[in-house]
């Protein structure tokens, strides 16, 4: 019978894969089928229709502050009609909002008047002057689809995210105030068109240089008047904008019209970084593999035969210390909470990156990763709460309540006290990336009515039940542990120890930095999720084999160091990003840096909680495993 229900599993678990591969083939590979996710499915355009042209923000990878479009207000509607946003589009900096470009489906149209000229003061000048000085870059969407500039890279095209407000040529500041716009649709009856592409050519004008044909909206250029529209700081300038519209028909289908956005022709460094993990893991899996075949296999039976012996030789080695491993740590309601904020990491992290993989949270829908990330977290404390509570009964805690209310304030008390700082910041500096006080106000619910409540419960449940089982009793009085060599002292271990889960992981840190801070799509989350499969293992490994070796050396103070240890590969991470940073970045202003800075800390805490709790349950059931295997009176 056992044999029947066994197979019958089986087969479900078979079928249950077979579906589920299925879908991630329609899904990813079959970009011309009918399936489409939720929120992001096509709209089909008459001929003619009106189509349109929201701005999204303003961005520049020297400043890190978005602004919104209206900053400066040239060609201002005069009813602005801002699009309702999720969280995640907003905590981006994201103010979408309405413009005046008029563009109809399939109709292109010559050079046209954005709005009539438009005077600035001198302090609108000197802003719009500083905009254009620091590179910032205006986004802009059509049915979702966002802007993209074209140029030539080692003879192919490339796209830049996109386009930039001006330029500065011998001290002068130019604007692009001329913008022509290429878009591309794909029909697939004489009836229906879908946009498959946006992109500008942008051009700076002098405004002497464009005539209005006969008082409507209609220009041209004079080709004798000297081209560039130049702001100077601190005067009135008189500016004017015009565009042009062509459209272009494409082969491209409408599923495959990010794949122009998203193209990148380093897809091979992915897979050299998942082959150097793999060689990272295979090389620590042979250390493990020779820890558990050769030495504990015979350090067991060794353990073992001495026992049946009359005349027992002297213990030696890790099971010297089988009456002290199993002492509970100082301090345990600390490390229970960076267990239980850790697990509570681990499971938001393996959610989302299983969704992103099924393109549930692409870049096409906007905001959607943000959001996603936030109320999984929110929601992933009732697991925080009952492996904290688990662990927090094995040490013999007894005030259960105070252990959950600093699982549940420690970690994200700290992300809000570090975010409300930088936000003053941002504030000041009138940034759309500040985020609203409304929007505060429902992340400290969201934070105090969901996952706070949330923890107690699982905390409620994990300490009811029973402790984890240990293998052996503990003393009652504590041996003394002798004195270590230099290398097994905490710090040049840990440092020793976080190099090899680093190396698995700081190609594809690359890629992720790149994405938050220099404007860039990240959305191969197919190799983000192999690399933390790879991390995972690398820093469980590593733990078990310097926790192992702590051991033979007969220091039994294993908790906090494998917590520790696993979670050591974080210094490097840091280090890491101070070398982006310098290497990388063009970033010289104060508060920019202070926004790195702030939301580097906050990235290394959530790194080194997560691996340090990987590692340190790998460690904790590996030494349960061996101290089980010995007999012990």
């Amino acid at each position: 019978m056992a044999d029947v229900s066994s197979s019958r599993n089986c087969k479900k678990k078979s079928m249950f894969w077979i579906l589920m591969s299925s879908l991630i083939l329609c899904v990813n590979v079959l970009p011309g089928a009918s399936f489409y996710l939720p929120g992001i499915a096509p709209i089909d355009y008459k001929k003619g229709e009106k189509l349109d042209v929201k701005a999204v923000k303003m961005t520049s990878v020297k400043t890190q502050l978005p602004f919104e479009y209206y900053a400066v207000p040239i060609c201002k509607p005069d009813k602005l009609q801002y699009k309702p946003e999720n969280l995640g589009e907003v905590l981006r900096g994201d103010r979408i909002v309405n413009t005046l470009y008029e563009i109809n489906m399939a109709e292109d149209k010559g050079c046209t008047l954005l709005c009539q000229p438009k005077t600035l003061t001198g302090d609108e000048s000197t802003k719009l002057v500083k905009l254009i000085s620091e590179e910032y870059h205006v986004h802009m969407v059509i049915d979702n689809l966002p802007v993209a500039t074209t140029f030539e890279l080692e003879g192919k095209k490339q796209y830049d995210h996109g386009f930039k407000l001006g330029f500065v040529i011998d001290n002068n500041n130019f604007l692009n105030n001329h913008l022509k716009m290429v878009l591309k649709y794909h029909t697939y009856d004489d009836d229906s068109y879908r946009v498959v592409g946006f992109e500008v050519e942008t051009r700076s004008i002098a405004r002497d240089a464009v005539s209005n044909e006969q008082g409507s909206n209609k220009c041209s250029f004079t080709s004798d008047k000297p081209s560039g529209q130049v702001v100077a700081p601190d005067k009135e300038n008189t500016l004017v904008y015009t565009y042009e519209v062509k459209w272009e028909a494409s082969d491209i289908v409408w599923a495959s019209r990010w794949d122009t956005y998203l193209a990148m022709s380093d897809v091979q460094i992915h897979w050299f970084a998942i082959v150097n993990s793999v060689v990272i893991v295979l090389f620590l899996s042979a250390i493990v593999s020779m820890i558990m075949i050769r030495t504990l296999r015979r350090d067991i039976a060794r353990y073992n035969k001495e026992e049946e012996m009359e005349d027992t030789m002297e213990e030696t080695g890790w099971k010297l210390v089988h009456g002290d491993v199993f002492r509970p740590p100082q301090r345990a309601w600390l490390l229970t909470a960076f267990v239980g904020s850790g697990v509570q990491i681990f499971c938001m992290v393996l959610i989302t990156l299983v969704f992103a993989m099924l393109g549930m949270l692409s870049p096409a829908s906007r905001g959607s990763l943000v959001t996603a990330i936030i109320f999984l977290y929110v929601f992933m404390g009732i697991f925080a709460g009952y492996f904290a509570a688990r662990l927090y009964k094995t040490c013999k805690g007894q005030n259960w309540k105070k252990s959950a209310l600093l699982t549940a304030t420690l970690y994200p008390g700290f992300v809000s006290i570090v975010c409300f700082i930088l936000n003053f910041f941002i504030w000041g500096q009138h940034s759309s990336g500040a985020i609203p006080f409304t929007t505060m106000l429902a992340l400290l619910c969201m934070w105090l009515g969901i996952s706070t409540p949330l923890i107690f419960l699982g905390y409620y449940f994990g300490y009811r039940k029973q402790p984890y089982e240990h293998p052996v009793r503990t003393n009652q009085i504590p041996r003394q542990v002798p004195e270590q060599s230099w290398f097994m002292n905490p710090l040049p271990s840990n440092l020793m120890a976080g190099i090899l889960p680093f190396g698995a992981v700081f190609i594809e840190l690359f890629f992720i930095l790149s994405a938050i801070w220099e404007n860039q799509f990240y959305y191969l989350f197919g190799f983000l999720f192999l690399v933390f499969l790879i991390l995972a293992s690398c820093v469980s490994q590593i733990s078990i084999v310097m926790i192992y070796f702590q051991l033979c050396t007969e220091d039994y103070h294993w908790w906090w160091r494998s917590f520790f240890t696993s979670g050591s590969c974080s210094i490097y991470v840091f280090l890491y990003a101070v070398f982006y940073f310098v290497t990388k970045l063009e970033i010289q202003d104060f508060i920019p840096g202070l926004l790195y800075f702030g939301y580097t800390v906050i990235m290394v805490l959530s790194f080194w909680l997560l691996t340090g709790s990987i590692g340190f349950y790998a460690t904790y059931i590996f030494i349960r495993h061996i101290y089980a295997a010995v007999k012990i009176d």
